[in-house]
């Protein structure tokens, strides 16, 4: 690839569809870059005790898609190196241990894109309208993001 061609790109996508490491991770590969990090969400099967049997996800679907564009933009201005940004996330039904987001970050070095990628997860969790159903053996409940600035504003 010419490193001209190579600019800097966000990949950004909701799906009810399986997630694919690779898939995430390639879309970040860049020639001018020396480290690619990832943070992979997945489902776990317990939560307090209890047996968790899968999850599902809903989203306002333009507006999630406006707030993580809005991370990306943010990330570019904290850290001008970073080349590329992918942001994918589940919706629908997550089964235990697959992944529910995977976020990847290319830059020229390490320290870049590993402060970044924790920046993209912590926002994504802080700002993002998506919001998660843990479903348990007799029961359910929506989980509700201890970071998440609307939640703890009525409080």
């Amino acid at each position: 690839m010419d490193e001209r061609e190579d600019v800097p790109k966000d990949f950004i996508k909701l799906k009810s569809e399986k997630l694919s490491v690779d898939e995430v991770s390639e879309l970040v590969i860049s020639p001018c870059c020396g480290a690619v990090s990832l943070f992979i969400g997945t489902t776990r099967n317990n939560f307090e005790g209890k047996k968790v049997i899968r999850l599902e996800y809903e989203a306002y679907t333009s507006m999630a898609e406006m707030e993580i564009k809005k991370i990306c933009r943010d990330v570019r201005q904290k850290w001008p190196s970073v080349k590329h940004i992918a942001m994918h996330h589940r919706l629908g039904v997550v089964p235990v241990t697959e992944a529910s987001v995977i976020i990847a970050v290319s830059s020229p070095h390490r320290a870049e894109s590993l402060e970044a990628v924790t920046h993209c997860i912590n926002t994504l969790k802080t700002f993002v309208p998506i919001w998660k159903k843990e479903i348990y053996e007799d029961e359910y409940s929506w989980k509700e993001n201890k970071e998440c600035f609307w939640t703890n504003s009525e409080k």
